[in-house]
């Protein structure tokens, strides 16, 4: 199988990362998209981040009436901090049948060239891409170099740009503050997380 790795703290999981995850699943050759839950960083301890296990039962119970996606906690069992490029290794010695690519955002291939080994990564993995809404801030960044970097990837046959792919701009930190502040989330979340969150008092 080919399958896709779609990494975030999923913090949480909303209908924003759902969009991009059915999207990959339907839309492209990948048979499948795993969800890897990013394992809390125990030297950047944040308040607002749910335990690990709480934001995996998320993401399992956000996606459980869909056999094309799937809820992973790998890197709760590696080493910390977690690299992508051994975490990718170890999946292809634990799974040697299966070919696994990575899912990211715009934003984040601009910033590959700083990963552990990305050469590495581009040799043996293909990355697909969908597009971001950007911040002002983040649009005066991409010019010049960063940029130029983006522009190099096209001529990469390992880096596919899916253009067609939804943009929505929801952030799991504004599904938190609107939590906080009392507001109607109903629309950003399935009913199924958005009950679990509510029973348990998160982000409140």
């Amino acid at each position: 199988m080919k399958i896709g790795l779609y990494f975030g703290t999923f913090n949480p999981i909303h209908v924003g990362h759902l969009v991009i995850a059915n999207y990959m699943a339907d839309y492209t050759d990948l048979d499948q998209v795993w969800l890897v839950v990013s394992p809390q960083n125990p030297l950047k301890e944040k308040s607002t981040l749910l335990a690990d296990f709480h934001r995996l039962a998320l993401v399992k119970i956000a996606i459980d009436d869909n056999p094309k996606l799937r809820a992973s906690d790998i890197e709760f069992k590696l080493p910390k901090p977690s690299y992508t490029v051994k975490t990718l290794a170890y999946l292809k010695e634990k799974y040697p049948s299966n070919e696994f690519a990575l899912i990211m955002g715009e934003d984040n291939l601009r910033t590959l060239h700083k990963w552990h080994n990305p050469t590495v990564i581009l040799k043996n993995h293909k990355i697909y891409v969908y597009p971001r809404i950007l911040t002002v801030q983040e649009e005066a960044e991409v010019s010049g170099i960063n940029a130029q970097i983006v522009n190099d990837f096209a001529e990469n046959s390992n880096v596919v740009f899916c253009e067609d792919a939804p943009v929505m701009k929801v952030s799991a930190s504004f599904v938190r503050h609107a939590i906080k502040d009392g507001k109607d989330v109903r629309y950003l979340l399935t009913e199924p997380v958005q009950k679990y969150i509510e029973e348990m008092h998160f982000y409140r």
